[in-house]
């Protein structure tokens, strides 16, 4: 898409500056709060104006839509961000005290949920479809895999849907999937014949092929 090669950095430290680990700090904080789930905080950063994303760095992106998830909840105001005087917001549901840091982290967001008997549709080997969709709103359906032809590798469990999840719509779960597509089918005969690639789909991305 003419960004350049993907250059891996040798040796790369987990953060190049102190204010990296300041803004994870922050935004971890924040999210602890309560207000609002992973999948919101992603689609945050997916929409920011393709101007302002591909011109900032990976927490920069981190921290302007943390300011864009604090606005929308209440939590401070755009005059506060621009340098103004704080004034009473919402009320955190939560606060993530530093001391409990450390099992928070180790206890993550897990977002696996109980079928209830719903059997999932498609079983590994079968083969498979993805939607062509364009949905106004959050998806991890990624736009160079719609419309493609792959095999079921492996059927990975039931859990909360992020397109409906983003916007407050809730969890509605879905069973999902390990999807393998050849190199080729996602991007011609230009592609490696020798790769392969594999994407994790919930089931209302697939139909069957």
């Amino acid at each position: 898409m003419g960004f350049g090669p993907v250059a891996p950095e040798a040796d790369e430290p987990v953060f190049h500056a102190g204010w990296e680990r300041r803004a994870l700090g922050l935004t971890l904080a924040a999210g602890g709060m309560g207000a609002w789930p992973i999948d919101e905080s992603r689609f945050a950063r997916e929409s920011l104006p393709p101007a302002v994303y591909y011109a900032s760095s990976y927490y920069e992106i981190w921290i302007r839509a943390l300011e864009r998830l604090l606005v929308r909840h209440g939590f401070v105001t755009e005059a506060e961000l621009a340098g103004g005087p704080a004034s009473p917001g919402a009320t955190p549901k939560r606060v993530l005290a530093a001391a409990e840091v450390p099992a928070a982290i180790a206890r993550g967001g897990p977002c696996d949920r109980d079928p209830g008997g719903r059997a999932p549709a498609f079983a590994a080997g079968d083969a498979v479809r993805t939607l062509v969709i364009h949905p106004a709103g959050h998806t991890r359906l990624p736009r160079y895999a719609r419309g493609k032809r792959g095999r079921i590798e492996a059927v990975q469990g039931f859990f909360v849907f992020p397109d409906s999840n983003a916007h407050g719509r809730g969890e509605a779960p879905e069973w999902v999937y390990t999807v393998l597509f050849d190199a080729a089918e996602l991007w011609g005969r230009d592609a490696d014949p020798a790769s392969r690639v594999s994407i994790d789909a919930w089931e209302s991305y697939l139909e069957p092929a």
